[in-house]
């Protein structure tokens, strides 16, 4: 290495160091107010972020932004958190949350992603490869796993299926959709927006929904199954099977 890159090194490691110590300074200001850091050296909290008494904040969790969360949290590794609100108790596990209010006592993630304009309810359950954008979840709604919610409003004591996906975008408009308080949404259903799924409605897995559904109604949108009798035997391919 020549002088001038020598120099110039040197001059990187300074500046590193100064970035470590500022970000310990900030974190350390935390741990004052009763914040727990297992591995301190591999998180990253921005001067600007407020955090409650009695959260825990795991290594390579990111707290950017106007970020505010509540006392008693869990922010697990991986965690990106920008600009948004987390209510007190609620627990987050390898997802990211942009600009969006999480209530209280949730459990999001792990791989969840709740995009910007996202207002989460307190107690809801947002799971494992779930995608929210632009959405309202009423209180104690359930989405657990491999679901899109996007432009949507749900109520409170709802449960969506696993596969559940709100068709919200026509090719040239993004449709919103509304389902109401205790509806239950089968799994892999397609909710194509604008719909509106009533009270305590319930639709069958599989199902793909172009109209509204009412309240205490049960909705079916799939074909009927038919078993033909015999068609392996009559088609010849057990023969082939046993070559």
């Amino acid at each position: 290495m020549d002088e001038k890159n020598d120099k110039d090194f040197k001059q990187f490691l300074d500046d590193c160091r100064l970035q470590k110590e500022r970000r310990l300074a900030v974190i350390f200001a935390h741990v004052k107010n009763g914040v727990e850091f297992p591995d301190p050296e591999h998180t990253y909290v921005d001067e600007t972020v407020v955090i409650g008494r009695g959260t825990r904040v795991f290594p390579g969790a990111r707290l950017e932004g106007t970020t505010v969360i509540g006392e008693n949290c869990l922010i697990g590794d991986g965690c990106r958190i920008e600009n948004s609100a987390i209510g007190a108790e609620t627990q987050i596990r390898i997802s990211h949350i942009l600009d969006s209010h999480i209530g209280s006592r949730c459990n999001i993630g792990p791989f969840a992603y709740v995009r910007p304009g996202c207002r989460i309810g307190d107690g809801v359950k947002i799971g494992d490869f779930v995608e929210v954008k632009n959405s309202v979840i009423g209180e104690g709604t359930k989405v657990p796993h491999l679901t899109y919610v996007g432009d949507a409003d749900l109520g409170s004591g709802i449960n969506l299926g696993c596969g559940v996906i709100f068709v919200n975008y026509d090719g040239s408009v993004k449709h919103r959709s509304t389902v109401g308080d205790g509806a239950f949404v089968g799994c892999n259903t397609n909710l194509i927006s604008p719909v509106t799924v009533g009270e305590n409605a319930y639709i069958a897995a599989g199902s793909t929904i172009t109209r509204d559904v009412p309240p205490g109604a049960l909705a079916v949108a799939r074909a009927r199954q038919e078993n033909v009798p015999g068609w392996v035997e009559k088609r010849g391919l057990l023969k082939k099977k046993e070559r």
